[in-house]
C-alpha cells in the first residue's frame, strides 16, 4: 500500500535534485560560431541574438559568439556542430550539399531576380520544408539570414562571359558553384574564405563572387581592380542547430529561444540590403576598383551562359522545387 506513495516521493526528490544539480551547473552555454567579421549582417545577427537571448534568460542562457573562423572555420565548422562542439552556426546555404541535395537549389546562377524574390520562396512552404530536411543527419534549421546578392570580383574586367575565360575563380565546397564557372570555361577552385583575401593578393585565384560586405570587411576590393555588379546569385545563410541538443533543452527555455531567432531573423533580413548597400558606397569612395554596371543585353548574355547548370542539377534538386523557386520572382 506505500508502494504508489513511495514512487511519487521518490519522483519528487529527483526532480528536485535535477533542478538543483541543473542550478548547480549554471547557465546553458550555447557557443555560436561564425567565419566572418562582426559588421556583417551574420556578424551582427549574432550578437543581436546572444543580447536578447541573454536578456531575457538571465542566468539560465549564455551565447559565446565566436567571429572569424576562431573557433571552427568553413572545412569543420558543420562537423562540429553534428558533434556538439558548437550549438549553433549560420552556415552559408552552399555547404550542406553532403546533408542534403535539395538546398543546392539556392546555387542555381540567375534563378532568384533579387532578394526579395529570395525573401518570398525562403517564406514559402517549400522553402520552410527545407530547414527540417536535414534532422536525420543531426542539424536542425532555426531560420535563413541574408546576407546579398553575390557580385563578381576579378583582377581584369568582367562585362561578357567570354571575358571569365581562363580565369581561376575561388568558390565554396559547392558542385554547382563548380559548374557556375565551367560554363563560361572559367577554372573554379575551392577555398576557406578566411584564405579568400590572401589567395587574392598573391594570385592563386584571380577573381571571386561575393556580396558586397564581404568584399569590403575582408578589404577584397583592395586586391581586385574591377567589380561587376552581377546580381548573379545569392549568399544567404541557414541559422542551424544540433538536434539533440536543441530538442534537449528545456521546453520553455527552447521557445524562448526560438521566439529571439524569429525576431533577430527579422531584424538581420531588414538591414542586411542597407549594409551591402552602404559597403558598396565604401568601395566606390575607397576608389581602390572599378565597378561595372553591365547592360541588360550583357546580363542576358551571362544568363543565358550560366543557365544549362540549372538542368544538370534538375535531377539532384527537383524539378517542382526549381519552379517554386522561380516562381518567387513574381511578386505577390
Amino acid at each position: 500500500m506505500f508502494k504508489p506513495f513511495v514512487g511519487v516521493a521518490l519522483a519528487a526528490l529527483f526532480a528536485v535534485s535535477a533542478v538543483a544539480h541543473a542550478e548547480d551547473a549554471g547557465p546553458i552555454v550555447i557557443k555560436f560560431s561564425h567565419v566572418v567579421s562582426d559588421d556583417t549582417p551574420k556578424g551582427k545577427g549574432a550578437l543581436l541574438f546572444k543580447k536578447l537571448a541573454e536578456e531575457r534568460l538571465p542566468g539560465m542562457v549564455r551565447v559565446e559568439v565566436y567571429p572569424n573562423s576562431t573557433l571552427f572555420g568553413d572545412a569543420d565548422e558543420i562537423e562540429a556542430l553534428r558533434a556538439n562542439k558548437v550549438q549553433m552556426l549560420a552556415t552559408s546555404l552552399s555547404k550542406f550539399e553532403p546533408y542534403t541535395k535539395q538546398l543546392q537549389v539556392f546555387d542555381l546562377p540567375f534563378l532568384f531576380n533579387n532578394i526579395q524574390a529570395v525573401d518570398r520562396f525562403q517564406q514559402s512552404p517549400q522553402g520552410k520544408e527545407l530547414l527540417t530536411s536535414m534532422q536525420d543527419k543531426g542539424i536542425t534549421g532555426l531560420g535563413y539570414w541574408h546576407n546579398g546578392m553575390k557580385q563578381l570580383s576579378a583582377n581584369k574586367p568582367l562585362r561578357e562571359p567570354k571575358d571569365a575565360r581562363g580565369l581561376k575563380f575561388r568558390v565554396q565546397a559547392s558542385k554547382v558553384l563548380e559548374e557556375q564557372f565551367k560554363a563560361v570555361r572559367a577554372n573554379p577552385r575551392k577555398m576557406s574564405f578566411a584564405e579568400v583575401y590572401q589567395g587574392l593578393q598573391t594570385g592563386v585565384v584571380n577573381g571571386t563572387e561575393n556580396p558586397w560586405s564581404n568584399i569590403y570587411s575582408q578589404k577584397m576590393h583592395e586586391v581586385q581592380k574591377y567589380i561587376t555588379e552581377s546580381d548573379h546569385g545569392v549568399l544567404d545563410y541557414m541559422v542551424i542547430t544540433n538536434t539533440k541538443f536543441w530538442n534537449g533543452l528545456p521546453e520553455d527555455v527552447r521557445g524562448v529561444l526560438a521566439k529571439t531567432m524569429d525576431e533577430v531573423t527579422v531584424e538581420v533580413n531588414k538591414q542586411a540590403e542597407a549594409l551591402n548597400q552602404g559597403d558598396k558606397q565604401r568601395i566606390v569612395e575607397a576608389k581602390t576598383s572599378e565597378i561595372i554596371e553591365l547592360t541588360p543585353e550583357q546580363r542576358a548574355e551571362w544568363r543565358k551562359a550560366m543557365q544549362p547548370v540549372w538542368k544538370k542539377f534538375e535531377g539532384e534538386i527537383g524539378a517542382d522545387l526549381i519552379k517554386a523557386a522561380e516562381a518567387a520572382n513574381q511578386a505577390q
